[in-house]
């Protein structure tokens, strides 16, 4: 049979023996879950409003939406849709590492404790969270806030016992909570400024808003020679997409409650 060659008669059998279109399997539907332990890793999920003296905490549900515009636009052949999702590789990548070495740290402290049997403390009441991301970097970013909830559950057992003091014990948890800060905020940064490669060449007008609005594309990444390992499939929108796509406002929402009791500069 001719691979480019199509069935006329629905009731022909193809090569399975199967009748065509029969007994076909159905749209794939799944579940995700983010599991939260801790208030210090609750008050990521939604952020925080800025205040005179506080200011604003991107979360998670905040560096989503905006992450969703930009993986919009580089499917659109964005240039700088390239470029962002390349520093928010990099960022979840470097903050999950560090995250990680200060857990394999703790782990080690707590396996060098002789005659005490320590079980790392949990919360009898998990906030558990459904997550429906459009694309893979908002899981990324989840997973990132797991393994901060897994950090702070193990420090906070560590004091309890005597293993970190409270200078030490807080100033790791800013520490980490700067990098998730730094890590979200990043998507801000990005301009949706209806452009792609083609457009930026050409120069022009919303060439010269792009490069002042961010700057110059390393060249390697405009030539495609360098992208992120996870990019979307490039796919040319039809005419008005542009004008149903927009950022929101950069401060994220908060009708989640804010922890109670001190919040550890996170």
């Amino acid at each position: 049979m001719n691979p480019e060659q199509t069935l006329s008669d629905e009731n022909a059998e193809t090569e399975t023996g199967l009748k065509k279109d029969s007994n076909k399997p159905g749209a794939l539907c799944g579940q995700v879950w983010l599991t939260i332990q801790t208030r210090q890793a609750q008050q990521f999920i939604r952020g925080r409003k800025g205040v005179a003296d506080k200011p604003a905490i991107i979360g998670l549900t905040g560096f989503a939406d905006r992450l969703r515009v930009i993986w919009l636009a580089a499917r659109n052949d964005d240039p700088y849709a390239d470029w962002w999702l390349i520093k928010i590789h990099e960022a979840i990548d470097s903050s999950s590492t560090y995250i990680r070495d200060r857990q394999t740290e703790l782990d080690s402290q707590l396996d060098q404790v002789t005659g005490l049997e320590v079980t790392i403390a949990g919360s009898q009441k998990p906030c558990r969270v459904p997550l429906q991301f459009a694309n893979p970097y908002a899981y990324q970013a989840a997973r990132l806030l797991s393994e901060y909830d897994t950090l702070v559950c193990t420090l906070l057992t560590a004091r309890h016992i005597g293993l970190q003091d409270n200078e030490a014990s807080e100033g790791l948890l800013r520490l980490c909570g700067r990098k998730i800060r730094s890590t979200f905020v990043i998507p801000q940064g990005y301009r949706f400024l209806q452009i792609d490669r083609a457009t930026l060449s050409q120069g022009g007008e919303k060439s010269s808003n792009a490069r002042q609005a961010m700057g110059e594309v390393p060249e390697d990444v405009l030539k495609g020679e360098r992208h992120a390992p996870l990019v979307p499939r490039k796919v040319q929108f039809p005419m008005g997409f542009a004008g149903n796509v927009a950022l929101h406002p950069s401060a994220p929402e908060s009708d989640m409650p804010l922890p109670e009791g001190k919040n550890p500069d996170a």
